[in-house]
């Protein structure tokens, strides 16, 4: 699984012109299924996601998770993060899951991010979204799972 964890202070996905998801503080996951992911490896980067330390403690410092500051997250599949341009330039995306599967996998990361704990809103697998966000700090974190 590859991941792009944001942390925002606000962010939204819209299709259609229909806002279908929206967080306030909190973190925008972009997740793409790789090729010879599996339901393990979904859950296993839900769970260090839900624990990654970026958001600012007492004194300043990124010490505490999504859990610890009461956030949300906003989860929105993305398979252009497979995108591979080291022969030319446009990308490819044979590493990309097929779509069947990375939706299976798309869907058990988020049940395991939820099963965490972490209140959350989802964008719509396979749909053309609009994301925006406020970044945070910026804060933006790379997950090669």
């Amino acid at each position: 699984m590859r991941a792009v964890v944001q942390r925002v202070s606000e962010a939204s996905v819209t299709v259609d012109g229909e806002v279908i998801g929206q967080i306030g503080a909190g973190l925008l996951v972009l997740v793409c299924a790789m090729r010879g992911d599996t339901e393990d490896k979904a859950s296993a980067l839900a769970r260090r996601i839900a624990k990654l330390r970026i958001f600012r403690d007492n004194e300043g410092r990124m010490n505490r998770s999504v859990l610890d500051q009461g956030g949300a997250a906003l989860v929105v599949s993305q398979f252009t993060l497979a995108g591979d341009v080291s022969r030319g330039n446009r990308p490819g995306f044979s590493e990309a899951a097929a779509p069947e599967v990375g939706r299976a996998l798309y869907e058990r990361f988020t049940a395991a991010l939820a099963a965490e704990g972490v209140p959350l809103q989802t964008g719509r697998f396979g749909a053309d979204m609009k994301v925006a966000l406020l970044n945070d700090g910026p804060v933006t974190i790379w997950y090669d799972q």
